[in-house]
Formats: C-alpha cells, structure tokens, sequence
C-alpha cells in the first residue's frame, strides 16, 4: 500500500534525495534530480556521503513526500537497511515513503535476500536494476488519490 495523502496530486511531490554515507558517487544522484523534477516534482538533493543524521534532520525538518536514496557503490543493502531502521524509527519520518536503488550488493545485485532485508527495514519500494520507470511509476502512485479502502485506483 503506498503511504499518500490525497493532497500530492495538487501540487510538486516534495522529494529529498541522497546516498548512503559511503557512497562518494554524485552522476546517479544528478540523473535522477534531472528525472524526479522532468516529472514535476520539488527535489532537495543532499549529495553524496550524506551522513544519517543528517539525512534524518534535513527530513524532520522539511517533512518531504519521499525520500528516494540512490547507491552506486555496491554498499547500499548494508547502509540501507541501517538507514530505514533509522528513518522508521522517528515519529517524525516513520511514514515517509521511502526507495532505494542501484547497485545494492558487491555481486552482480543485492539478490532476493537483500531485496527481502531492504523492505522488512522500511523501504517501500526496491529497484535494483536501476530502471528509473519503476521509480516513475512508484512517483505516480502517489500522485493518485486514496481510496476509502486506503488503496490507490489502477
């Protein structure tokens, strides 16, 4: 079930974007600034090697609709599932909806098991073969109305 209020399809979807604290690489966070705001949405991108802290305060105080965490560097199931542990722990941001994508693991991808570990720490949607239209689509998801059933329309 995605986590939106109504509101979202009125106006930007506020969007904090970031890498884990390991993760030096910055193109991959270019990109999808470049992708999120093509499709209208309001993007503070944090950077590269952004600690925890940081990424928690920066969402406490700017209360954004999703926090979208981008890896490269073959890090991101271990940061990742420290950081959604930490996301979903605060009252402040235990709702957000939260995704992470690119290269999760050292292998060839992050496998089913970290894809598991990912979402049972808090992330609500996992790409791992960095095909930026399942993020477009996770976007447009929340741009939908709820249902009084709390589901979106198809």
């Amino acid at each position: 079930m995605i986590k939106a209020p109504t509101a979202l399809a009125a106006r930007p979807v506020r969007v904090v974007l970031s890498s884990v604290f390991s993760d030096a690489h910055t193109w991959n966070l270019v990109f999808l600034q470049l992708l999120l705001e093509e499709h209208g949405c309001q993007v503070s991108n944090l950077g590269a090697c952004v600690p925890e802290e940081l990424l928690l305060e920066h969402c406490r105080d700017s209360r954004p609709d999703l926090v979208v965490i981008s890896t490269v560097n073959g890090h991101g199931h271990l940061d990742g599932v420290r950081l959604a542990r930490r996301l979903r722990a605060d009252p402040d941001t235990a709702e957000v909806p939260l995704v992470i994508g690119g290269k999760l693991g050292v292998g060839v991808s992050g496998g089913p098991d970290s894809r598991r570990e990912l979402l049972a720490a808090g992330f609500d949607l996992v790409v791992e073969d960095s095909d930026p239209q399942r993020l477009v689509g996770y976007l447009e998801g929340l741009r939908r109305p709820a249902l009084p059933s709390g589901r979106t329309p198809p």
